[in-house]
């Protein structure tokens, strides 16, 4: 079945869809005489159109490849919905039916503008790409939507503590005035709470809250209720904590608002350029009949997917660089990568240990602790099956895509028309009936030969036994020119083979694609500077607050941060596990693992916290050393956010300019040349 007949039954059911929902509508309307007077005709279609996703997603489970897509989208909600499972499925089925009709209406338009299998494959591959793209950035607006509603919940509990005096009082009246999504999160802390087994309650919390600042309000107003508030000049500590945490969503929301402003538009200057690539090579093809060789050729094929890689990659780099950092670097938990699937065969197991250094080598130790520094949970070895993986996978696109190119070029030089001395405007219809005649002919007469031993009179006695053939007659002077012609195509066909440079670079792109990965884990472990600063002033904001209760401890402080942690947790949830053991050589560790300067010197209060002195006094001069920090953060934020827009600007404009000079000026200096040495041989000829 040939594509445009796929389009035009993917549009003919899209016409029925269509159908089917006006009659739904129209059978809506019958109904709302008898429904309930209480209930209106919105709620009614809200609470059939609840069923109707509910039943969708039980269906789509049953479905492999629909499996896949479900569980991914709903991994992604899973952090801001895990509380209620029917509003996370009935979300999920939104977002899932939302991505498939927008990426299916778009691919079947383009598809439609450029019918090529080629390009369907290409758009395909895009979709999945720009899907969890688009994924990511649903869940990051919900991630700073939560922020905002986090701001009204924590003024809400100043306020009502003022009144009370008692936390849990604050938060239960705080949450009655909140939104559906912060209010659920609000009762779900109070009853954790005023459960009668506080720490197993606030553990499961722990486990499904949507942000660490919610993670970090529970913990403080636990510690508070357990050792009672304490009021100094600076005012009480349970206040002090909820400022400070006021003060961190308000500088994260800043950052945020300020980045997607810089960035803004970017993205869809980025992506324009994929909708004009098509109107670009028909309107130069209309208007200058030499460039359909340009744009049929390996050159332009080339090309052509250049300028969509360099589209494709534009827009993963902005989103990259709009991307929040909260989640991250979270844990995947429980989940078994695919890498961990396919190493249980036994002979790939036994590939892969070929290049697996030895666990007593120096690279196997570099391998575990760029893992250890870029939070990724994976043993050495399912990460090089996933290298070798991608090294085949590079290799044999290009090897395919060599010999796809090849065998397109086979079958342009057989239908390939003379070469036209028009340079501007198009042919007259009977020029071009004339032309395709001679392709025909010419097409016919090399079928008939062996292109790997024809010569010149081989090719002029086929050419005249083709005429003969189709009963037609031609001049000695364009005979003979068909002659060289047909030699000249033969000679380009017996060209058209997989070369050994062509292997080579296959070779090198499965070695690009191989060290991708490794060069992917040092950027991150780079870029990742800059938010273990950020981590490390957070624990010292949260120590602030926890040296004002007297009968904390050292542990108890590391318990409370490994809450909080993002970056850091790895470090602390070993040193939790050695510390019944001797805390000071827990510490130590700990100490040891990180390279970080500031978080050794935070260690080394802790240290003194644990055997001499109290945590007031470890952390006495933390104040100024927060304002300092405070200062230092903003400066880079600022120079960060600076740094971002230049590179935004950059990577937003690069597909705009790439296509306007790749695929027009460049193709028409090309054909500029072309014609050139036309006029001379023709010149030559006078």
């Amino acid at each position: 079945m040939e594509l445009r007949t796929v389009l035009i039954w993917i549009l003919i059911i899209s016409v029925l869809l269509c159908i089917g929902l006006w009659a739904a509508s129209r059978r809506i309307s019958s109904l709302e005489s008898v429904t309930d007077s209480s209930q209106s005709i919105a709620a009614y279609v809200r609470k059939h159109i609840t069923a109707f996703l509910l039943r969708s997603y039980a269906i789509f489970l049953k479905v492999p490849p629909l499996r896949y897509y479900v569980r991914k989208v709903r991994g992604k909600l899973s952090l801001m919905h895990t509380y209620a499972e029917f509003e996370l499925r009935r979300r999920t089925m939104m977002l899932v039916y939302a991505l498939l009709l927008t990426f299916g209406l778009g691919i079947t338009l383009l598809t439609w503008m450029n019918p090529n299998i080629m390009f369907f494959v290409t758009l395909l591959i895009t979709a999945a790409v720009l899907q969890g793209l688009f994924l990511d950035g649903f869940v990051n607006r919900l991630e700073r939507k939560l922020l905002e509603h986090m701001l009204e919940f924590f003024a809400a509990v100043r306020h009502a503590y003022h009144r009370h005096g008692m936390i849990t009082d604050a938060i239960d009246e705080a949450a009655e005035g909140l939104g559906e999504e912060i209010g659920a999160q609000a009762y779900r802390i109070h009853e954790a709470l005023t459960a009668p087994k506080q720490q197993e309650a606030l553990e499961q919390y722990y486990e499904t809250a949507p942000s660490r600042f919610l993670k970090a309000f529970a913990g403080i107003s636990s510690l508070v209720m357990e050792f009672g508030d304490k009021t100094s000049k600076e005012g009480s500590v349970f206040l002090r904590a909820v400022a400070s945490l006021t003060q961190e969503i308000q500088l994260d929301l800043i950052r945020r608002t300020k980045l997607d402003y810089l960035l803004k538009g970017l993205h869809v200057i980025a992506l324009a350029p994929i909708f004009f690539t098509k109107p670009i090579e028909m309107w130069a093809r209309r208007n200058f009949p030499l460039m359909d060789h340009f744009y049929l050729s390996k050159a332009g094929i080339v090309l052509k997917i250049l300028i969509f890689l360099i589209i494709l990659i534009s827009y993963i780099l902005l989103q990259k660089l709009k991307n929040e950092e909260d989640t991250a670097y979270r844990a995947s938990g429980s989940k078994i990568c695919w890498e961990a699937r396919i190493y249980k065969i036994r002979w790939v197991r036994s590939t892969v240990q070929w290049f697996v250094p030895p666990r007593s080598s120096f690279s196997y130790y570099r391998l575990t602790q760029l893992f250890k520094d870029s939070n990724l949970q994976m043993r050495v070895e399912w990460f090089q099956l996933r290298r070798v993986g991608l090294f085949l996978v590079g290799f044999i696109s290009t090897i395919a895509l060599c010999i796809a190119l090849h065998l397109v070029t086979y079958q342009q030089i057989l239908r390939e028309p003379p070469q036209s001395t028009i340079f501007f405007g198009a042919m007259t219809p009977q020029e071009k009936e004339g032309a395709e005649r001679l392709a025909a002919l010419e097409k016919k007469a090399m079928e008939k030969m062996n292109t790997s031993q024809a010569g010149y009179d081989a090719v002029l006695k086929s050419a005249e036994a083709a005429l003969e053939a189709q009963g037609q007659t031609l001049s000695q002077d364009e005979l003979t020119a068909m002659a060289v012609r047909i030699v000249d195509k033969l000679n380009r066909l017996d060209r058209e083979y997989l070369k050994w440079w062509e292997v080579a670079a296959a070779l090198a792109a499965g070695c690009l694609a191989f060290a991708m990965p490794l060069w992917l884990l040092w950027f991150q472990r780079k870029m990742r500077l800059s938010d273990m600063l950020q981590e490390v002033y957070q624990f010292m904001t949260m120590v602030g607050i926890f040296k004002e209760l007297e009968r904390i401890s050292v542990e108890e402080i590391l318990e409370w941060l490994y809450v909080y942690a993002v970056i850091f947790k790895a470090p602390l949830e070993k040193c939790l596990l050695n510390y019944s053991q001797g805390g000071e050589t827990a510490l130590q560790e700990m100490k040891a693992e990180v390279a970080l300067a500031e978080f050794r010197r935070f260690v080394d209060k802790l240290l003194l916290a644990a055997e001499k002195i109290t945590i007031a006094k470890a952390f006495d001069d933390l104040e100024h050393e927060m304002s300092f920090q405070f200062e230092r953060r903003r400066f880079d934020y600022e120079k960060s956010l600076d740094t971002r827009a230049e590179l935004g600007r950059m990577i937003g404009f690069t597909p705009m300019y790439s296509l306007v000079f790749a695929y027009l000026v460049i193709p028409l200096i090309w054909m500029s040349f072309k014609q050139m040495d036309l006029y001379f041989e023709h010149i030559q000829k006078l």
